[in-house]
């Protein structure tokens, strides 16, 4: 129940004056945050603590018709619950967002919701500007960003099924997406479950003799644009930046010239990227260049914010990102945006920056640590100078002499309680079959990557502590 300013003069009568001042001094202190929250529309300068988040989401559900004193509901929908824990988790905010014409549409029903949803759009935003892409969220009310309770995948999906949906407009025959192989499934099925058919193009090797990236084959590409039938026949190049080393970021720059040429949407998928200056100066000089293009960026909540798995945000160009809204069907769930609401207030603008730099910071001192620490047994970090998030050591000189082997690491690695390495066979790999299409060596990104036989990687991601990777290496050398 919101404090009334007339409630602290009838106070007085009951406590001590001194204390009314107390309470109303620290009452208003709470609506100073937020005025400015709703006037600013940025992150707070500092964070918000639980008490100050939990008392606001109860103030703004009581804007629900479901929270209404007195309300009597007889629809379908009507925000009801069987369980208090539920209604308590979601702090009554149980109507859900969005309207059956647009996910990002404000409800009758649910002001409260509706707010919050807005306001968690401006603070992703700010968040996305200070992560380094600012030119790609200039436009919030029209569009940019658009928030999805849905993963990386299902969101790349909806960018595609929009995407589609404007070039048949002008390209009936559209039917192709050129694809800058990484191997990952989620990626490859969501452009299948949009109903395209994919052309994989390979990655190749670094040309540099210090180096073992590999790095986006720019001519292949635009060879590949060219000749499917006219690039009239492709619904878009889609592109990935944040990935599993000895993979490189794609040359995103250099994509967004082709996309420019062909008059081809360049879709960018950038699931754990906002992390990595990187991965988003990529992103940035591509939407700043006259001669360039990049359409839509979709990059996960849970990776980069630290929030449970089930939200997404996309950026681009607003008009096709309004698209991706309008596209949804129906309503959809409040929960993937409400944790990311809670979790910007509860960082700030300064816990975020803070939050960035220590990754930077951990990545640039684990790699030189990691480098150290392979030489020492004989084994060697895989040199990949634009991913700044994976690393990847490679396997080769412990001669494993099967492909059981060598996935036996990885089995002794989650054995001993570490999670998330993942150990490659560049020869005699496995094959996978996904959605019709053949992949050989399955996992190393590549049909042929010659500058190892096997490696394992291990990551530097927001969120990871020192003592974690220190803790790796530890169990790494009992398994070795």
């Amino acid at each position: 129940m919101n404090t009334d300013p007339s409630h602290f003069m009838l106070c007085d009568d009951i406590i001590p004056s001194s204390y009314c001042r107390q309470a109303r001094d620290s009452v208003n202190s709470e609506a100073r945050l937020v005025s400015s929250l709703l006037s600013q529309r940025r992150l707070p300068p500092e964070p918000w603590t639980d008490q100050e988040i939990k008392s606001f989401l109860l103030n703004i559900s009581s804007w629900d018709t479901n929270n209404f004193r007195g309300n009597i509901g007889v629809g379908e929908r009507e925000g009801r619950y069987a369980s208090n824990l539920v209604y308590e988790r979601n702090f009554g905010l149980m109507h859900g967002i969005g309207r059956s014409g647009d996910i990002a549409a404000v409800q009758p029903k649910a002001a409260g919701s509706s707010l919050i949803l807005r306001l968690t759009r401006y603070l992703a935003a700010d968040a996305i500007r200070l992560a380094g892409i600012p030119s790609l969220v200039s436009d919030v009310p029209k569009g940019s960003p658009c928030l999805l309770p849905v993963a990386t995948g299902m969101a790349i999906t909806l960018v595609l099924l929009a995407v589609m949906k404007r070039q048949r407009a002008a390209h009936p025959n559209a039917k192709y997406v050129v694809w800058s192989r990484i191997d990952q499934k989620s990626c490859l099925k969501a452009m299948q479950l949009a109903g395209l058919e994919v052309v994989s193009v390979e990655q190749k090797q670094t040309d540099s003799p210090a180096e073992q990236g590999l790095v986006t084959d720019v001519e292949a590409i635009r060879e590949k644009v060219r000749s499917l039938e006219g690039a009239e026949s492709v619904v878009a190049i889609v592109g990935t930046t944040s990935t599993f080393a000895p993979r490189s970021p794609d040359n995103i720059p250099a994509l967004g010239r082709i996309a420019k040429e062909f008059d081809v949407p360049l879709v960018v998928n950038n699931a754990y990227g906002l992390q990595c200056t990187k991965c988003c100066s990529l992103i940035e000089e591509t939407s700043r260049a006259s001669d360039a293009r990049v359409d839509a960026v979709v990059q996960s909540t849970d990776k980069n914010f630290l929030v449970p798995i089930g939200g997404s945000i996309v950026i681009g160009q607003s008009d096709l990102v309004s698209d991706v809204g309008a596209g949804y069907p129906g309503r959809a769930s409040m929960s993937p945006i409400l944790d990311l609401f809670i979790t910007l207030l509860s960082l700030g603008k300064s816990g975020w920056m803070a939050m960035l730099k220590k990754r930077r910071d951990m990545f640039k001192s684990f790699k030189t640590k990691l480098q150290q620490w392979t030489v020492q047994r004989g084994l060697r970090v895989l040199e990949v100078p634009w991913n700044r998030i994976s690393l990847a050591i490679d396997l080769s000189s412990l001669n494993l002499d099967s492909g059981t082997a060598a996935t036996e690491i990885g089995s002794a690695l989650f054995t001993r309680r570490v999670s998330g390495p993942r150990v490659v066979l560049c020869e005699n790999g496995p094959s996978k079959n996904i959605g019709g299409m053949v992949f050989s060596n399955y996992g190393s990104h590549s049909e042929n990557y010659s500058a190892a036989k096997s490696y394992v990687t291990c990551a530097c991601a927001i969120g990871c502590e020192q003592q974690e990777l220190d803790e790796f290496l530890v169990r790494f050398d009992h398994v070795l």
